[in-house]
């Protein structure tokens, strides 16, 4: 393909937090992509109805605080413009219009890969989109035997630091007061202080 090659990098963001930011620039340097969209879901259809989400608008703004000034990594809110529910098939679906040409590289944890077969409507992913796994060192990533996940999917791994950061865990300890340094970036604490999310 002729056009830009660009990474995809969804998820609830809630928050944001170095582990993301470490996946990210790493891919983006494996696999020479000019960039990599941070898509902040607007409403996580795998996430409703199981714990209160934060409002999408806050997770962006934590999302382009955390990547300012970091080339070649973008917050996107093109689900959050869509509305509604968020499925991974419209998002390429919008980006292949957006981005005519372009060679579209999906980014997954090793952990999310057997729940792919899950996915709405994820033959139109596939048609759309190069799959990247990012895996943790020391960690032989093993093919996905879940129904679902189609034997024809070729995956390209790449190793990343082991960083265990949960956003869970993250949520829970703004909500007591103990630090996020080094593990948010401080620009997106800045921002959960000022908008006093997790109970900060």
């Amino acid at each position: 393909m002729s056009g830009p090659r660009i990474g995809i990098l969804g998820g609830t963001f809630d928050p944001v937090h170095v582990g993301h930011l470490v996946a990210a620039v790493n891919v983006r340097h494996e696999l020479k992509l000019d960039r990599v969209l941070f898509v902040v879901a607007n409403e996580p259809w795998q996430k409703v109805g199981t714990r209160p989400v934060t409002p999408a608008a806050d997770r962006l703004a934590l999302v382009e605080a955390a990547l300012h000034g970091y080339e070649g990594l973008e917050a996107s809110s093109i689900e959050i413009d869509r509305g509604g529910v968020s499925y991974t098939a419209d998002t390429v679906a919008e980006l292949e219009r957006l981005y005519p040409g372009a060679d579209l590289h999906l980014i997954i944890g090793a952990d999310v890969a057997p729940a792919l077969g899950t996915w709405v409507r994820l033959d139109e992913v596939r048609r759309a989109v190069s799959l990247v796994i990012v895996n943790r060192p020391g960690t032989r990533f093993e093919r996905p035997t879940t129904d679902g996940f189609p034997a024809e999917w070729e995956a390209q791994v790449v190793e990343i630091p082991a960083l265990e950061i949960s956003s869970t865990d993250l949520r829970e300890r703004a909500a007591t007061g103990r630090p996020l340094d080094f593990l948010v970036p401080k620009d997106a604490i800045r921002v959960i202080r000022e908008r006093s999310l997790y109970g900060e």
